[in-house]
């Protein structure tokens, strides 16, 4: 009897050991996974840099043709293809405001002329079944630039066309004799907190005939020429002593 027993018994502690072994597995494997899921997002979440906020506020490149943005003093007409009595021209009042005829004031400063019409389809919407709307720009701050410094005619001047920075300052009257050619600054309003400033050598671009550096003008741009070394200097050289050194050169 003892020696039928003893078999029995030893298959069953056998049998109970390799379960308790795959019990314990699948317990840890459950564990892991469960680890990984509970700790994925927050790995997730704490590796991602806040970049949202730095990118507000870092400027932004413009586009080569900037669409003209409304302001105060513009004036237009709203032209509504199949409402005519509803055409009017309004003028932008020095708010940003305008007023509507049977919709009252809307903001729209700062808007291009699409973003515009969006904003009257929207407004008028509320009282007509989608209208069409055209605007036509009458009367607003035409696209300029200014030329400052060592340059013949320093000014405001009309930006018409596609005109580049050696086109602006020929436009100003060219360079005076004491500007400086190598250090042309151009100063670009890139938004309403930054100003983007660079330094173009229109002495070295204009000898090498690569007029591929030479930049395109933005409406708004600042072009400043400063004086040349010798300009800068000449004040503090008495003239007596400039002629002395000119009449000792002839001889």
């Amino acid at each position: 009897m003892k020696t039928t027993k003893s078999p029995i018994r030893t298959l069953m502690c056998v049998l109970g050991a390799l379960m308790c072994s795959a019990g314990w597995a699948i317990a840890q494997t459950s564990a892991v996974s469960d680890g990984k899921e509970a700790t994925g997002p927050a790995a997730q979440s704490s590796s991602t840099p806040p970049s949202s906020t730095q990118s507000s506020t870092a400027p932004q490149l413009q586009t080569r043709y900037p669409r003209y943005k409304i302001g105060s003093g513009d004036t237009f007409d709203v032209n509504f293809e199949l409402s005519p009595e509803f055409n009017q021209t309004v003028t932008v009042q020095p708010d940003g405001f305008i007023t509507l005829r049977s919709v009252g004031d809307v903001n729209v400063a700062g808007q291009t002329v699409p973003e515009l019409t969006q904003t009257l389809k929207q407004a008028y919407g509320k009282i007509l079944n989608d209208p069409l709307i055209v605007v036509m720009l009458k009367d607003f701050e035409k696209p300029y630039f200014i030329a400052d410094g060592q340059v013949g005619h320093p000014g405001r001047y009309d930006l018409r066309g596609d005109i580049t920075l050696a086109e602006a300052i020929a436009i100003a009257g060219g360079f005076t004799d004491s500007a400086k050619h190598s250090q042309v600054l151009l100063f670009r309003r890139v938004s309403d907190e930054w100003v983007e400033a660079k330094v173009v050598n229109i002495k070295q671009m204009l000898k090498n005939g690569n007029l591929h550096e030479d930049p395109h003008l933005h409406p708004g741009d600042m072009l400043v020429v400063p004086k040349n070394t010798i300009s800068k200097l000449q004040r503090y050289i008495p003239s007596s002593s400039m002629g002395a050194f000119t009449q000792f050169g002839k001889f």
